[in-house]
Parts: structure tokens; C-alpha cells; sequence
């Protein structure tokens, strides 16, 4: 059956000429400076510091926030070009390190005074200091309403005591996006603070070691009578929770798109290694087994990252999402679960070995379903939409 029309619809491009212009940038960047050295990285547990100014020189860290902290203004698929190109170094944890300051700049940008931003983005985005965001509690993590360290004022500062764990950059960070109680309990009684690292009463931990994600430095902070500064506290006191619940919609977008791309990659090597491999007088690929696996691969990808790009859309023209970003990570990270399953399994032994990137690619993936908000969280949030 065919359909004729007077008129065709207009085919939505997500990306245009500047966009690619940008992923040329960030390819060569990541060429140059960063896939020569991540195997290292990986196995050091961190990478280079001056990355970041490295980073910023290039305009990687200031890509899509406000010319007037030192950022490249851009609408969200500008984050995500980047993003993506950052992806094709292989390793999620860099990523994550590298771009941690696209969780714990925001909450400043939206609820900070310009002082604020002046003191706590501009260096960031220059490279020169590192930024971190810390929620999560030894006691919960996605339980942010429960959470229980406490800052309690005392004049012109606040008294801060407690705990934050698996924080990323948390080992090397120079001031920290922190949730504290105080106030009442429950979301009413949060506020969020600037912690700067060298503050007395600041302790960090040794650097985890973690299943993936290995070159990012992932740390506890602890606090012991730690006195922040009135002037640090972000927007109003008990205010901090709907700051929180904000920038949570950026962080799933943004573990949507790594789920995304480390199933692309996952992908795209299962599809040269089905190409290169010979087993029974001929190439995997010449089995309708492989091929249909690597087909269903491939349309998972498609369909995930189709889904993904339309809510980030929505997300930039200003709609309310927070149900279909909610959505757009549970599938995403479900289809990085079996495709990178699946690619292990094409490849084998091999699949499980150091210095196949598929093997770094299934431990990075783990994560993913976790942070910012767990699958089960995630259904949560969807359930109070659609019941």
C-alpha cells in the first residue's frame, strides 16, 4: 500500500553543521589526547588533572553553559555531541570524571547568586578546579529525602557532620554540590551547599576500586564539624530538594546517552569481530545465528537512541519530561545490558578479557542502571504518571 500526499512533513534533524562541527573538534581531541593514554588510565585509576584545562582550552567543559562564566551557549544536543564523541574513547569512566561538572554546575547556575557563579562555575569551566556533585548517603541513595547530614547554623556559617559516598570526582574535587539536612525531616528540610575541599573538618577516603568506571576517582567524603559558609548556600534554606529532584532530569539524559553509546560501541566492534573471526571454514558473520543477533543489536540501538534524542528535544523546547527521560534511561541502560551481554558472548573467551574494549564496555555498562536514580526508582516515577 502506498500513500500519496499534497504536502510532505518536515523530517526533524537533530543535529545541523554546527553540531558537526563540534564532533570533529572533540574526535580530534579525543584522538590526540585522550586514546593514546586511556589503557593507562584505566588501570591508574584516574587520569591526568591538566586533562581538564586541556578539556576546556578546546571548549569540551564549557559547551552549552552561559558565555558569561566562560561557556559555549548551545542548545542541549550540542551537550550531547559531545558527549557521544567523549564515548568513543572506550571508557565510561572518563567520561564520567571529565564531565562531572555537568552535574554539579547546574544546581549553581539555577539557584546561585552571581557572586556564586562567578566563584564556583567560572573556574570550573576554565578547568582549572574541579567540581563534584555529593548526594548519596552510606545510609541510601536514591533515597534523598532520607538523607541525614546535618548543617546547623552557627552565625554566619553552617556546622556541617556527616557522610557522602560513591561520589565521582570525589577523590580529586576542589568544592562539592552537597546535599545537607537543615531542617525538618523529609524533602522540606534540605538545602544544598558549596563545600570547598581544603575547609577544615573535609576528609576524603582512599579511591574506590570499583567493577568499571575505572578511570574516574570515586571517593567517601566525610565531614567532622566542618564549617561552610553562609554565603555558600545555594538558593533558600529547606529549598534544596526541588534543586535536586531539577537536576536529576539531567543526569538521567545524560546516562541515557553513555547507555547509548556503550551499546553503539558494543555494537560496532561485535560487527568488525563477526567480520574478522573464522570458525568452521568461514566468518561469523556467515552464520544466520550471528547475523540475526547483530540485527537485533542494531534495532535496539536505533530504537533507544531515536527515543532518547525526541525527549532530549522535548527537554530543550521546555516541556516537562520527567516521566519520558524516567523512561528513555530504563530503556537505554536495558539495551546496553543485552547488547553488550550479547557482544561478550560473539566474541568469546576473548569477550572476557583485558584489552578487549567489550570487556571494559559490559563492566562500565553496570553502573549505568544505578546511578541517578535506579531502574526500580525509575518505575517508580513512571508509575505516578500512568496509574
Amino acid at each position: 500500500m502506498s500513500y500519496a500526499f499534497s504536502s510532505k512533513a518536515t523530517c526533524q534533524e537533530y543535529f545541523g553543521k554546527a553540531h558537526d562541527m563540534v564532533r570533529k573538534s572533540v574526535k580530534a581531541f579525543v584522538d590526540k589526547e585522550i586514546l593514546p593514554f586511556i589503557d593507562d588510565w584505566e588501570e591508574a585509576g584516574e587520569f591526568p588533572r591538566e586533562l581538564y584545562q586541556k578539556a576546556a582550552a578546546v571548549g569540551i567543559l564549557g559547551t552549552g553553559y552561559p558565555e558569561a562564566y566562560g561557556g559555549i551557549p548551545g542548545d542541549i544536543f550540542f551537550h550531547i555531541a559531545v558527549s557521544e564523541e567523549l564515548m568513543r574513547s572506550g571508557s565510561g569512566g572518563l567520561v564520567a570524571g571529565l564531565g562531572s561538572l555537568n552535574i554539579a554546575i547546574p544546581p549553581i547556575l539555577s539557584a546561585g547568586t552571581e557572586s556564586q557563579k562567578e566563584q564556583f562555575v567560572k573556574p570550573v569551566l576554565a578547568g582549572e578546579k574541579i567540581a563534584a556533585l555529593a548526594i548519596t548517603e552510606p545510609g541510601g541513595g536514591s533515597d534523598v529525602a532520607g538523607l541525614q547530614t546535618t548543617a546547623v547554623r552557627e552565625g554566619d556559617y553552617y556546622r556541617v557532620n556527616g557522610s557522602k559516598v560513591f561520589i565521582t570526582s570525589g577523590y580529586r574535587a576542589d568544592q562539592i554540590t552537597c546535599a545537607v539536612r537543615t531542617g525538618e525531616d523529609g524533602a522540606h528540610g534540605i538545602s544544598l551547599l558549596v563545600i570547598e575541599s581544603g575547609t577544615p573538618g573535609y576528609a576524603v577516603s582512599e579511591k574506590y576500586k570499583k567493577t568499571g568506571w575505572w578511570a574516574s576517582d570515586t571517593a567517601q567524603i566525610f565531614f567532622d564539624d566542618c564549617r561552610v559558609p553562609l554565603q555558600n548556600r545555594l538558593g533558600d534554606e529547606n529549598a534544596g530538594f526541588y534543586t535536586i529532584m531539577e537536576n536529576f532530569q539531567g543526569e538521567r539524559l545524560a546516562l541515557a546517552i553513555m547507555a547509548n553509546m556503550t551499546a553503539q560501541l558494543a555494537l560496532e566492534s561485535s560487527i568488525a569481530y563477526a567480520g574478522e573471526r573464522d570458525a568452521f571454514g568461514r566468518k561469523l558473520k556467515g552464520f544466520q545465528v550471528t547475523r540475526h543477533t547483530l540485527v537485533d543489536m542494531a534495532t535496539l540501538v536505533e530504537a533507544s537512541r531515536e527515543f532518547t534524542y525526541r525527549v532530549a528535544a522535548k527537554i530543550d523546547a521546555g516541556q516537562d519530561q520527567i516521566k519520558e527521560i524516567s523512561m528513555a534511561k530504563n530503556f537505554a541502560c536495558s539495551v546496553s545490558d543485552k547488547v553488550t551481554y550479547d557482544a561478550v558472548q560473539i566474541f568469546g573467551g576473548y569477550g572476557y578479557m583485558r584489552g578487549y574494549l567489550v570487556e571494559r564496555l559490559f563492566r562500565d555498562n553496570r553502573i549505568l542502571s544505578i546511578g541517578g536514580g535506579t531502574t526500580e526508582i525509575m518505575k517508580e516515577i513512571i508509575s505516578n504518571y500512568i496509574l
